[in-house]
């Protein structure tokens, strides 16, 4: 039988890709320069735990599967 690669990295990987591309649609706004450092920060921050949140219930999904 075949091992199969860790979800995590893939998990990763799609986070990273979906993160970047709304980061860059949002920088590519007019309204994106209007922004203060420190909202720009908080947006970041929010996104991380997001993307967090993503893995673990990639993570808790691939636990509770009986292969």
């Amino acid at each position: 039988m075949a091992k199969r690669k860790s979800p995590l990295i893939s998990t990763v990987v799609l986070v990273v890709i979906f993160g970047s591309l709304g980061l860059m649609n949002l920088s590519g706004k007019d309204r994106f320069k209007s922004y203060r450092t420190v909202d720009v920060v908080q947006l970041l921050g929010i996104g991380m735990c997001y993307g967090v949140a993503l893995m673990g219930v990639g993570m808790l999904i691939r636990k509770s599967d009986p292969d």
